[in-house]
């Protein structure tokens, strides 16, 4: 014990001896300090606080310093987002960051984080995922909460940013366009390191488009930094590129004032994003999704960039950049049709292979950009270390017209057959400018089919898909093979599915049908709803259709006789 005592105080007595820190039991109402952060450019300037008093418990086992801030331009703009994370010192110590603010204050009123509560980030706990919140501090009829974090794209299509502005709030930022630099993930060595007070950008994308998280450092210690003095995601451990930032403008809003601001050269990886600051290293490459876009059509583009590895964020990332490139490329609004292959490779399993095609009268833009990203997300959501992302890369063709066929007809002939003979299954399809497509398949009724009215379906890839993979909504995949059955097994939209079922009671475990039970497996199964679901209709066979280049949608339904 002597022993670990002394490892921990070794460890955390060069900490104490670089950085003069003023505690938050000596912090008292009416102290005064100086802030630091970036008004214009890179140049750090300092801003006047005032201490009106400390919220305790503002949070759980958290308190919060509220200061009134002056000087520069604070009195007109108050509080700007981008200042989170600036440090705030007191007798030359530092005190904490400023985090919260109040929106429509009519005076620079904030809350700053202990920077106590800051250090504690570089010690986080063992769980990767927090999932929190953003903090916030009711006050009267009034709330305190984080200061919004700007979040600059640069690359997208506006309609991109019309898309996809819901959720991008709902995570806590205010999105904006931007201009991004720094295409490359890898850190500039040999660069002089940031400084307390210094506007960094933290990047979810990087390349030809770019989607950066602007914010002030806090504290510098060695290669390590702190900032933001606030959660960005609240991911926990993670793998994010950092660049420096420069402030091009001060936008002043009633709401609350923001800077606009431009990445430049990388500087390392953010690897701690917690409820009180985010923190991570200088000089270090952050571990990305590398993912390649090529759009062909009227005229043919490339797009290269890396995408923040992420349970959640990488699809809906992946989706943005996949849809912004196809509205930047081609014309998407009315009639079109694209087609969207690839594949998306895994740290330790076989890749899923991404080949679909989606076409509309109204634009297929929005279900196209989905095509690798629910795949990808089925993948991360299962839990398994091997399906990691490692790459990614697609290549995607547009059309301007719609090549949507749709099920029109479905026949038998004959309608009505005994054991052992033949029958032919005919489906029409209609398509645009009055075309047709029809497909026929024979069956022969196995001997010893009982006799009674079989049922006769054709149906596009998304009603197949539904029933035969619905069924991990209750039953989720246990095993990777499992897994990697369902990513690949998805039928693509150029399929028709012809499927002769018979109305039998069975039950459905993990995606095999078990028609017509024995009553006494049927109690069992039964009993466990869980593992068992059961099935009003068992599959006797079925045949596929593959249209090239086009999509198919509708479903129609046919009964068979058998006779005796």
């Amino acid at each position: 014990m002597k022993l670990l005592a002394a490892a921990v105080l070794a460890a955390t007595l060069p900490l104490c001896a670089q950085t003069a820190i003023f505690p938050l039991s000596a912090v008292k109402a009416g102290q005064r300090g100086i802030g630091k952060t970036v008004f214009s450019g890179t140049a750090i300037s300092d801003f006047q606080v005032e201490i009106l008093g400390v919220l305790e418990n503002a949070g759980p086992k958290q308190s919060i310093i509220l200061a009134k801030l002056s000087g520069g331009p604070l009195a007109q703009s108050g509080v700007l987002q981008g200042m989170s994370g600036s440090p705030v010192y007191i007798d030359n110590k530092l005190v904490g960051a400023v985090a919260m603010a109040f929106a429509f204050a009519k005076e620079p009123i904030a809350g700053i984080r202990p920077i106590e509560e800051i250090l504690r980030v570089a010690l986080p706990p063992a769980r990767a995922k927090l999932d929190l919140p953003p903090s916030q501090i009711v006050t009267g009829q009034s709330r305190m909460v984080d200061i919004a974090t700007p979040l600059s794209l640069g690359g997208f299509t506006a309609r991109t940013l019309d898309r996809f502005l819901p959720q991008l709030r709902a995570l806590g930022f205010e999105p904006m366009q931007g201009s991004l630099a720094g295409k490359s993930t890898n850190p500039t060595v040999n660069l002089s390191p940031p400084k307390p007070g210094s506007m960094i950008s933290v990047h979810l994308i990087t390349g030809d488009f770019n989607v950066g998280a602007d914010g002030t450092v806090t504290h510098v210690e060695g290669n390590r930094i702190y900032a933001f003095g606030h959660r960005f995601l609240a991911v926990g451990a993670t793998e994010l590129p950092f660049s420096r930032s420069e402030v091009l403008a001060l936008l002043p809003n009633l709401n609350t004032s923001f800077k606009i601001s431009a990445s430049r050269e990388m500087l390392g990886a953010i690897t701690a994003d917690y409820t009180s600051a985010i923190a991570g290293q200088l000089n270090r490459r952050a571990d990305t999704v590398p993912v390649t876009i090529k759009v062909q059509g009227h005229a043919n583009r490339p797009y290269s960039l890396h995408v923040a590895r992420d349970r959640l964020l990488t699809p809906f990332l992946l989706q943005m950049a996949l849809f912004s490139s196809i509205d930047a490329t081609e014309r998407t609004a009315g009639a079109s049709t694209v087609a969207v292959k690839g594949k998306v490779e895994f740290a330790k399993a076989p890749p899923a292979i991404v080949d679909n095609i989606y076409a509309s009268e109204s634009g297929a833009l929005l279900p196209a950009s989905l095509a690798a990203s629910i795949p990808l997300s089925y993948a991360l959501q299962s839990g398994f270390p091997e399906l990691t992302p490692r790459r990614v890369d697609l290549d995607i063709s547009v059309a301007d017209t719609s090549k949507l066929y749709r099920v029109e007809g479905l026949w038998a002939s004959p309608a009505a057959i005994r054991p052992g003979e033949t029958t032919t299954l005919h489906v029409l399809l209609s398509g645009p400018a009055g075309t047709e497509v029809r497909h026929s398949a024979k069956w022969q009724v196995p001997i010893g089919q009982p006799k009674g009215n079989l049922q006769v379906t054709a149906s596009d890839a998304f009603t197949v898909n539904i029933q035969d993979y619905g069924f991990i909504i209750n039953q989720p995949p246990t095993t990777l093979p499992q897994v990697l059955s369902v990513i690949n097994g998805l039928r693509p939209n150029s399929t028709v599915n012809l499927r002769i079922s018979r109305a039998e009671a069975g039950y459905v475990v993990h995606g095999h049908q078990l028609p017509d039970p024995p009553p006494s497996v049927a109690q069992l199964l039964k009993r466990n709803p869980a593992e068992a679901l059961p099935a009003a209709t068992s599959k006797v066979a079925e045949f596929d259709f593959s249209l090239p280049d086009a999509a198919v949608t509708g479903s129609k339904t046919i009964t068979i006789e058998i006779k005796e």
